[in-house]
């Protein structure tokens, strides 16, 4: 038997990160593990610096210590920037040139959740990279035992202040809501807010891994009352929510409306396609067909890409592309920034825009074509089922003669408007959503998702939006 040998609980090895509960599903030992294989990956690439951050769970610091043990023990020379959003540790990657990076952080899950997120080089880790790491802990192929280093790093104020460099507003003074939801973009919101014309409002504003206020993920409607009610208290411009991580943005108007992911994603486009005329913006499958067809009348190139942070930058950096963004309130700059999902660098960018406009956000989301649409819908699916379910209706949909997006999962376009479905990378579930201009075609739409799910064994989802969510 190798001297080191671990086996992770197979739950945990996700598409995009490594994510699991907290002394049932991940473990301090699953930590060190983490630490000394991918430590041993980047030692293999000719690697030996990685850097490492933890977010705001009561659970975060033990895990990030027994993630620098194992890292040491392959060699590595370990910077650690503490507490911090996983923007920052993408940020961190780059201001110390490391050959690797370790996030801890559970994003948007429950309390009890945790895991890691972690980039090569200055790549995405995801898909067969987590599963060959799980490999490899089980068959003990790791680097023979070395003695690395760590030091603690402060970086929050170059960060900051490489955040404030971009920000481009106008004469208007703004008044702003800020809520990051007690998660570990908390600190960096409040020293963002200070320094920012105008009048900033804080609230949620202090780490707390228990999560007192509400659920940290600003693509729930509910989890946005709070920061709804206060912008209407206020009489602000916007509201800016972060998740747990600060990697997913929520935007609300001044008239208390919710900005979604797409809606938001078509004022940014706008504005990075005023200097950069015929540049490809990238969205995810399930954005609104208004973002795509708005970002061809600014002058751009739409694309249509799978759902998937890791996904996403990997095909930014393949095209070149300045700007994309997913539903989930994942926006990616790569026009003045390096090309990840950072949302207090996109409520920077998004505040530019507005503090030059001399109408308000209410009026451009008013200004927009109305469709109506479903909430993303996600119901369980068995894991070796939810792919040949999608199969079995995109060859149904064939015969049919249908018009179909197949980029993921499928698209189907009809005179009405659309509907998706495909298989979440990360659960167990399939996700449904439709898009109609009038509400007759939308149960028409919701009609032909049912009848597609029927043919294959499977009930119709809660098109009441009751298991929305990302």
């Amino acid at each position: 038997m190798p001297s080191f040998s671990h086996r992770f609980d197979p739950t945990s090895l996700r598409e995009y990160d490594i994510r699991g509960v907290v002394g049932k599903t991940l473990s301090g030992e699953d930590a060190f593990a983490i630490g000394r294989v991918f430590g041993s990956i980047v030692s293999r690439k000719g690697g030996a610096k990685v850097a490492v951050g933890y977010d705001g769970r009561l659970s975060s610091p033990m895990l990030e210590e027994r993630l620098v043990a194992g890292l040491m023990a392959s060699g590595m020379e370990v910077i650690r920037i503490g507490c911090a959003p996983t923007p920052m540790l993408y940020f961190a990657a780059y201001h110390f040139g490391t050959d690797g990076a370790v996030m801890v952080t559970g994003s948007h899950n429950p309390p009890d959740y945790n895991g890691f997120k972690s980039m090569i080089g200055k790549k995405p880790f995801f898909g067969t990279d987590i599963q060959n790491l799980g490999k490899m802990a089980a068959e003990g192929d790791v680097v023979e035992e070395a003695q690395g280093s760590s030091r603690q790093e402060d970086i929050a104020e170059d960060y900051v202040a490489r955040l404030m460099q971009d920000y481009d507003g106008g004469e208007r003074k703004l008044k702003v809501v800020w809520d990051p939801g007690n998660g570990s973009g908390a600190e960096i919101t409040k020293t963002l807010a200070a320094r920012l014309p105008g009048e900033h409002f804080v609230i949620n504003g202090e780490i707390d891994g228990n999560f007192p206020a509400h659920h940290p993920d600003p693509t729930v409607a509910k989890n946005l009352e709070q920061i709804i009610a206060e912008v209407a208290k206020r009489g602000a411009d916007l509201g800016i929510a972060f998740d747990g991580d600060a990697d997913r943005i929520g935007i609300v108007d001044d008239q208390g409306n919710i900005f979604f992911g797409d809606q938001l994603m078509v004022v940014l486009a706008r504005d990075v396609l005023k200097n950069k005329p015929g540049a490809t913006i990238i969205a995810d499958v399930k954005a609104s067909q208004v973002l795509f067809d708005e970002i061809a009348k600014a002058g751009g190139t739409p694309m249509m890409w799978k759902t998937g942070h890791s996904l996403i930058k990997s095909k930014m950096a393949e095209t070149g592309a300045p700007l994309a963004g997913e539903m989930s309130g994942h926006i990616f700059f790569a026009d003045k920034w390096y090309g990840f999902d950072d949302a207090p660098y996109s409520a920077v960018r998004l505040l530019g825009i507005v503090a030059r406009m001399s109408e308000k956000l209410s009026a451009v989301r008013d200004a927009m074509p109305k469709v109506i649409n479903t909430p993303e819908l996600r119901f369980d699916c068995a894991e070796d089922r939810k792919f040949k379910v999608v199969a079995e209706v995109k060859d149904r949909l064939a015969a049919e003669g249908a018009k179909v997006q197949d980029v993921d999962g499928v698209r189907v376009l009809t005179d009405d408007g659309w509907w998706l479905l495909r298989a979440s990378n990360t659960q167990a579930v399939l996700v449904a959503r439709a898009e109609a201009k009038t509400e007759e075609g939308l149960e028409r739409l919701k009609a032909g998702i049912a009848r597609q799910l029927e043919a294959s064994g499977l009930a119709a989802p809660d098109f009441s939006g009751e298991n929305a969510g990302h």
